[in-house]
C-alpha cells in the first residue's frame, strides 16, 4: 500500500512550499505557496509524534544548514536529508541523525554526465543503505529527463526501466519528483506515476501535483502500492485545503 512519507521544504532556513519550476539561480524570487510561522524542528518533532517514517529534509540552496540540523536533532534517525549533498559531506549529515542522505547533482558533472566514480566514492564512505538517489525529472521529447541543480538543469539521465535497474544495485531507495508539477497542486503526472509504478526494484518515494486524497488514492492504483508518495502545497499543515494531515497519518497507519 501506497504510505505518506511527509517533508520539509527549506528556503533560505525557513520551511515553504515552492512551485518547483520557480527555482532559479538568477536571483529572482520564485513563486511560493507557503512560509510557514513554525520551525523545521516543529514539523520534525510533529511527525515524530505520529510515527511517521521516511521522510525527508530538502535544502532548496544555502542558507539552510542550521534549520535542517535542528530538524534532524529533534527526529534523529528518523528523517532523511538532500541539497548539496556530496561524498565528502555525508557522513558528517548521517552522523547528525539523518536516517539516509539524498544526492542528486553531486552525481554529475557540469554537463550533466552520470559520474560514476562518485557514486561509487558514495558506496564506500556511507553504503548503499544510507544512500537514496534523487532522480527528479522533467517532460522532454524523450520522455523524462532527471533534472540537477535544483531542478534547472537536464542531465543525460533518462528515466527508464533500464536505468532504474541500473542503479538500484547503488542505493536504498529512489525519490522522484516530477518537477514540472511539483508545488502545482493540479494532479498528478499519471503516465510517469504508471511508469515507475510498473517497475520493481527498491523502494520509491513519488512526489509532484498531488491536490486531493484522490490524487493520492490514485498513485496507490497506478503502482499497486508499490511506490510510496510526498504531499506538499495542498496539504493543510502547509496552508493547503485539499489532504488533511489527518488522513494520512491515518490511512498510513490503517495499512
Amino acid at each position: 500500500m501506497t504510505k505518506f512519507r511527509p517533508c520539509i521544504d527549506l528556503h533560505h532556513g525557513q520551511v515553504k512550499q515552492i512551485v518547483g519550476s520557480s527555482l532559479t539561480d538568477d536571483g529572482a524570487a520564485p513563486r511560493t505557496n507557503f512560509v510557514a510561522e513554525q520551525p523545521a524542528s516543529w514539523y520534525a518533532e510533529l511527525y515524530k509524534r505520529d510515527g511517521l517514517t521516511g521522510g525527508h529534509v530538502i535544502k532548496l540552496g544555502p542558507g539552510n544548514d542550521e534549520a535542517a540540523l535542528a530538524a534532524l536533532a529533534a527526529y534523529h534517525g528518523g528523517l532523511q536529508v538532500g541539497g548539496g549533498i556530496t561524498a565528502d559531506n555525508a557522513q558528517q549529515w548521517l552522523n547528525a541523525g539523518a536516517s539516509h542522505v539524498i544526492v542528486t547533482s553531486a552525481l554529475f558533472n557540469a554537463s550533466g554526465k552520470l559520474q560514476h566514480r562518485v557514486l561509487h566514492e558514495l558506496e564506500e564512505r556511507i553504503g548503499t543503505r544510507h544512500l537514496v538517489l534523487d532522480l527528479s525529472c522533467r517532460r522532454t521529447g524523450k520522455g523524462w529527463t532527471v533534472a540537477m541543480n535544483r531542478w534547472q538543469t537536464l542531465t543525460e539521465l533518462e528515466i527508464t526501466p533500464a536505468t532504474l535497474d541500473a542503479l538500484s544495485s547503488h542505493c536504498a531507495e529512489f525519490l522522484i519528483h516530477a518537477a514540472d508539477v511539483e508545488g502545482k497542486c493540479n494532479g498528478i503526472d499519471r503516465e510517469l506515476v504508471e511508469l515507475l509504478g510498473s517497475w520493481r526494484g527498491c523502494p520509491m518515494t513519488y512526489a509532484g501535483g498531488i491536490s486531493t486524497m484522490a490524487d493520492f488514492e490514485q498513485i496507490d492504483e497506478l503502482s499497486h502500492g508499490s511506490m510510496d508518495a510526498t504531499v506538499g502545497s495542498a496539504l493543510d499543515i502547509f496552508g493547503g485545503h485539499g489532504v488533511r494531515y489527518a488522513d494520512l497519518v491515518e490511512r498510513t497507519h490503517r495499512g
